[in-house]
């Protein structure tokens, strides 16, 4: 009896763990479809502006703007950071520099409509090198890098690893140099092996499309979020599942990456200019941006009271400034830097929830 009372016990527990599996199954596959509809939906809402070109075994998508008859500043190349795409540089410097320069805002390797190629674009330096081949294809010889958040350790290594290719360097709130803790557990089980495929594939969209609004206004703050920043830029393009992994993959290996590639920060012989606020949310512009400043000789640091994470869209003026001194202009971007801040003090705001930071604990 004993061992006919344990068989029973034994064939529950075994048709309970199949009904288990079976209803995880289909909640999964559930799931799955409809990140899938949700993904398509989102790439219908946000269409590709730019042109894919192939840069040798995979494509990257840009939008390559021609510069006009009485173009008065070099070529300039645009790189967006983590859970960016294309449109959200081009947001905010496409009207204003229209007609300048010649203008490429790319997206990078996995993310908006750009292919991911192999595992070299993994890192910054293989992204930064992919994007040299682009500039090669569009027939620029050389331009000021622009770089944002993690487009900025991208643009560190472009400096680096294609001299020949620089007019000059612009960082915004930049991601270079290790920093303590980490990054946000989400980046970690998006890249992982198996775990991640499928958290991509059923989870994040969802869970991503809840925040994006909260998420978005943190990554401005303490600056307020343009109105029509989101319907604009397109940042839900992330939460499709290979662009979300993508992103991950990025993240999740750039503390290993600046941990090895910042001590040739100062090969960089090229006019810098790196911009950054005392209030960023997502980096520390403490070790980042005053780490470039030390790190490239003659670069010249404009530290702003008051912003945060987005001086594309918060001080676009200085960031223009900071172009047009590259090329030889007078500017004072110190000057320009001063008379912002009493502008951010006044519009000030503080969103609820936390901030979606590239590096936890901070």
């Amino acid at each position: 009896m004993p061992e006919v009372r344990s068989l029973f016990l034994a064939t529950r527990i075994g048709l309970a763990l199949l009904v288990f599996f079976l209803v995880l199954i289909v909640v999964l596959a559930a799931l799955a479809i409809a990140t899938q509809v949700r993904a398509r939906a989102i790439a219908a809402q946000t269409p590709n502006i730019g042109e894919l070109t192939d840069v040798g075994g995979f494509r990257l998508n840009a939008l390559h703007v021609p510069a006009g008859p009485e173009a008065d500043l070099p070529p300039i190349v645009f790189i967006h950071g983590a859970s960016g795409n294309l449109r959200d540089q081009a947001g905010a410097f496409l009207d204003p520099l229209r007609g300048r320069a010649e203008l490429l805002f790319v997206d990078r390797p996995g993310h908006g409509y750009s292919e991911r190629g192999g595992p070299e674009n993994d890192t910054p330096d293989g992204q930064a090198n992919a994007i040299a081949q682009l500039m090669e294809k569009k027939g620029i010889e050389r331009a000021i890098i622009v770089g944002h958040s993690f487009g900025g350790a991208i643009t560190a290594s472009f400096g680096v690893l294609h001299p020949d290719k620089v007019e000059g360097l612009v960082f915004l709130a930049a991601a270079t140099h290790p920093w303590p803790g980490g990054v946000d557990w989400y980046y970690h089980l998006a890249s992982a092996p198996v775990i991640g495929p499928i958290f991509c594939h059923t989870l994040a969209l969802h869970a991503g499309m809840m925040r994006i609004a909260a998420a978005t206004d943190h990554v401005f703050a303490p600056n307020p979020r343009p109105a029509t920043y989101i319907e604009d830029t397109g940042p839900a393009l992330v939460l499709r599942p290979s662009t979300f992994r993508s992103n991950a993959r990025d993240v999740a290996g750039l503390h290993a990456y600046v941990t090895a590639f910042a001590p040739r920060y100062r090969e960089i012989d090229k006019p810098t200019v790196v911009i950054t606020g005392d209030s960023d949310e997502i980096v520390l512009e403490e070790i980042h941006s005053k780490g470039l400043a030390r790190d490239i000789k003659g670069s010249e640091l404009v530290w702003i009271q008051g912003l945060g994470h987005k001086p594309d869209y918060i001080v676009t003026d200085i960031v223009i400034a900071a172009l047009e001194k590259i090329a030889g202009q007078d500017r004072d971007l110190q000057a320009m830097a001063r008379e912002a801040e009493p502008r951010l003090a006044a519009t000030r705001v503080d969103p609820k929830g936390s901030a979606p930071s590239l590096q936890a604990g901070q």
